[in-house]
């Protein structure tokens, strides 16, 4: 059953452990009464797949992933044909006589021979109701495949050749993200609501560490925030997210910290900065200055 309002919206979320701020759980909420797609951009590392995760968890559906790529085409994305079970069948066929090609060709293309990619697995009926169907980094495509998706999503069909054309019974509940290293054509957009997830406010992150990392003390849990938080306004390759934040926490547990120092951020900078450059940036004296720069503005 589909939650009735924004805050029962953001309950539900908030019960799989994806702590939503009211404007995206306003976002969410409207796509899915309309029935309308949602395309989530941001900064990678900031929650636009654990919504989609947290929505299927949250409803009880299935997701179902597309993960996109550089030269991901309609084939790729909807179905294709088992070519090494075709060969059996034809070579049976073959040491079997009386066989007509036209059956043949037939049971060839038949459903018991076909892949269903993710497009058109989320268009087949699904115990439980319609999938969540996330189209993760859609960025990384070409225009030739939005062109194809804007199609797909504007009906929620697809079209075989062979069998013809394949129509959701209810159409799955659309999650697109990008990360921004291209610009979507408007056309899909306007398709879709849109939002923009950016980084979350301290209170916010400590919200989602405590319900992410709960072994962390709240002053532990603080510090880490604080940092990464302050680590965020420097000039990096590429900005921790959240889930950056988490993982290092992690990591801290592991060690069984109780407080940050100079000396453990220096040991655990690859679990939040991910470029060696960004890494060097931080030795030595950098990451002690952001360290107690974090820790003035707690006291603040």
């Amino acid at each position: 059953m589909l939650p009735e309002t924004i805050d029962a919206t953001q309950s539900m979320l908030a019960k799989t452990g994806y702590i939503c701020p009211r404007e995206l759980a306003t976002v969410v909420f409207l796509s899915l009464k309309l029935g309308r797609p949602l395309f989530l951009e941001g900064e990678a590392g900031v929650g636009k797949t654990e919504i989609a995760k947290a929505l299927a968890a949250g409803l009880g559906r299935r997701l179902i992933r597309l993960q996109c790529y550089e030269g991901l085409d309609a084939n790729s994305a909807v179905y294709e044909w088992n070519f090494a079970a075709q060969m059996v069948a034809i070579r049976t066929a073959e040491a079997t006589e009386g066989v007509e090609r036209k059956a043949l060709s037939a049971e060839l293309f038949s459903d018991e021979f076909l892949i269903r990619r993710p497009l058109l697995e989320a268009m087949q009926p699904q115990d439980g109701g319609a999938p969540v169907l996330l189209i993760d980094e859609l960025d990384r495509t070409d225009e030739p495949f939005e062109a194809f998706l804007l199609e797909a999503l504007s009906d929620f069909q697809v079209t075989i050749p062979e069998l013809g054309t394949i129509t959701a019974p209810e159409p799955p509940i659309v999650i697109l993200t990008s990360n921004r290293t291209r610009e979507v054509h408007d056309a899909l957009k306007r398709r879709c609501l849109y939002h923009w997830v950016d980084y979350p406010d301290f209170d916010r992150e400590m919200d989602i560490l405590q319900s992410r990392a709960p072994e962390a003390t709240e002053a532990l849990s603080r510090e880490i925030v604080a940092f990464v938080q302050r680590l965020r306004t420097e000039d990096l390759f590429k900005k921790p997210g959240v889930a950056e934040t988490i993982d290092w926490a992690k990591c801290l547990l592991a060690l069984d910290a109780i407080a940050l120092s100079p000396q453990l951020i220096a040991d655990t900078l690859g679990a939040i900065l991910k470029y060696q450059d960004d890494i060097q940036k931080l030795a030595g004296s950098e990451a002690t200055r952001i360290l107690e720069e974090a820790k003035k503005g707690l006291e603040g």
